[in-house]
Protein backbone atom coordinates (compact mmCIF):
# COMPACT_ATOMS: atom_id res chain seq x y z
CA UNK A 1 0.00 0.00 0.00
CA UNK A 2 1.99 3.39 -1.10
CA UNK A 3 1.45 6.21 1.12
CA UNK A 4 2.43 9.45 0.16
CA UNK A 5 2.69 12.48 2.23
CA UNK A 6 2.70 16.03 0.87
CA UNK A 7 3.81 18.98 2.69
CA UNK A 8 2.27 22.26 1.33
CA UNK A 9 1.47 25.84 2.93
CA UNK A 10 -2.00 25.87 4.20
CA UNK A 11 -4.45 28.07 2.12
CA UNK A 12 -5.42 26.01 -0.59
CA UNK A 13 -9.39 25.59 -1.90
CA UNK A 14 -11.04 21.83 -0.83
CA UNK A 15 -11.36 21.70 -4.73
CA UNK A 16 -7.34 22.24 -5.52
CA UNK A 17 -6.66 19.84 -2.66
CA UNK A 18 -9.28 17.21 -4.18
CA UNK A 19 -7.34 17.71 -7.56
CA UNK A 20 -4.28 17.13 -6.17
CA UNK A 21 -5.05 13.62 -4.07
CA UNK A 22 -6.71 12.55 -7.88
CA UNK A 23 -4.08 13.21 -9.62
CA UNK A 24 -1.19 11.83 -7.36
CA UNK A 25 -3.37 8.67 -6.89
CA UNK A 26 -3.50 8.23 -10.82
CA UNK A 27 0.10 9.04 -11.26
CA UNK A 28 0.84 6.28 -8.61
CA UNK A 29 -1.18 3.66 -9.98
CA UNK A 30 -0.36 4.48 -13.03
CA UNK A 31 3.21 3.86 -12.23
CA UNK A 32 3.19 0.87 -9.72
CA UNK A 33 0.43 -0.69 -10.51
CA UNK A 34 -1.72 -0.32 -7.74
CA UNK A 35 -5.15 0.12 -7.72
CA UNK A 36 -6.52 3.43 -6.64
CA UNK A 37 -7.97 1.92 -3.17
CA UNK A 38 -5.42 1.23 -1.53
CA UNK A 39 -3.35 4.08 -2.11
CA UNK A 40 -3.28 6.65 0.41
CA UNK A 41 -2.06 10.39 0.17
CA UNK A 42 -1.91 12.91 3.17
CA UNK A 43 -1.86 16.64 2.54
CA UNK A 44 0.30 18.33 5.79
CA UNK A 45 -0.59 21.81 5.61
CA UNK A 46 1.51 24.31 7.44
CA UNK A 47 0.94 27.55 8.55
CA UNK A 48 3.73 30.37 6.67
CA UNK A 49 5.00 31.10 10.50
CA UNK A 50 5.87 27.24 10.62
CA UNK A 51 8.15 27.00 7.24
CA UNK A 52 11.49 28.49 7.30
CA UNK A 53 12.94 29.41 4.21
CA UNK A 54 16.82 30.90 4.65
CA UNK A 55 16.54 31.67 7.73
CA UNK A 56 13.70 33.41 8.47
CA UNK A 57 9.29 32.35 8.44
CA UNK A 58 7.93 32.41 4.95
CA UNK A 59 5.25 34.97 6.60
CA UNK A 60 7.94 37.42 7.64
CA UNK A 61 9.36 37.00 4.03
CA UNK A 62 6.16 37.76 2.24
CA UNK A 63 5.34 40.88 4.23
CA UNK A 64 8.70 42.53 3.42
Amino acid sequence: MPIVQVHLLEGRSKELKRKLISEITEAISRTLGNSPETIRVLLNEVPQENWGVAGMPISSRRNN
